[in-house]
Parts: C-alpha cells; sequence; structure tokens
C-alpha cells in the first residue's frame, strides 16, 4: 500500500499548482483522502478531504473558494487544484487514506492511516 503524491514546486503569490495522489497496492476510490500541510515550526494541519461514500468534500476555511479536492477513479488518483496561492500556502504538503466508510471525511490527521511522502510547496516571488 503507498501513497505517492506530486506536483508541488515553486510558484508566485497569485498563481496555481495542482497536486496529484496517486494510490497503489489498493483502491483510491474506497477511501477517505485528505490533504494536509505543515510548515517549517508549525503543526501539520488539514487542508481539504474528499470522502468515499459520494465524495463529499470539506476545505478549510483559510482555503475555502481557492482549493478544490476531487478524484479520478479510473486514475487511481485525487487531486487538489491550488488557485490564487498566498505566501502562507508555502509548506509540505501531504495526502493520506482513511478507510472509515462515510458521508463526511475526517478533519483528523489521526484518522489516516495511510500516508504518502509529501510535496514541497513554495509560494514566493
Amino acid at each position: 500500500v503507498q501513497l505517492q503524491a506530486s506536483g508541488g514546486g515553486l510558484v508566485q503569490p497569485g498563481g496555481s499548482l495542482r497536486l496529484s495522489c496517486a494510490a497503489s497496492g489498493f483502491t483510491l476510490g474506497h477511501y477517505a483522502i485528505g490533504w494536509f500541510r505543515q510548515a517549517p515550526g508549525k503543526e501539520r494541519e488539514a487542508v481539504s478531504c474528499i470522502s468515499n461514500r459520494d465524495d463529499t468534500t470539506w476545505h478549510a476555511d483559510s482555503v475555502k473558494g481557492r482549493f478544490t479536492i476531487s478524484r479520478d477513479n479510473a486514475k487511481n488518483t485525487v487531486y487538489l487544484q491550488m488557485n490564487n496561492l498566498y505566501a502562507d500556502d508555502t509548506a509540505v504538503y501531504y495526502c493520506a487514506a482513511d478507510s472509515t466508510w462515510g458521508v463526511r471525511c475526517s478533519e483528523s490527521r489521526y484518522d489516516y492511516t495511510y500516508w504518502g511522502q509529501g510535496t514541497q510547496v513554495t509560494v514566493s516571488s
């Protein structure tokens, strides 16, 4: 079971990036998927998640209206589209999988069993 996060990079404020979370060894559609981020010296925080029952999504207030989470079950991949990026969005971004079946996905990192390795997002001019 493995998750691979990719798509990070250096972008100017106001720019966009799309992160991908690809799964191997299991079917991503059976899991709720969360995106988390951790900036230097800060706690890991939830950014967005998508449920496994009906793809209900949740976004943190800090990214609402700018970030969108989605999944493509045919590609066994979940995406995080990030638009209008701010310097405060700079962090290592992680995707994680939670096998709990439900309409709502969890905002707590402690509910997620499998984690990807992280991808660095740097927003700077």
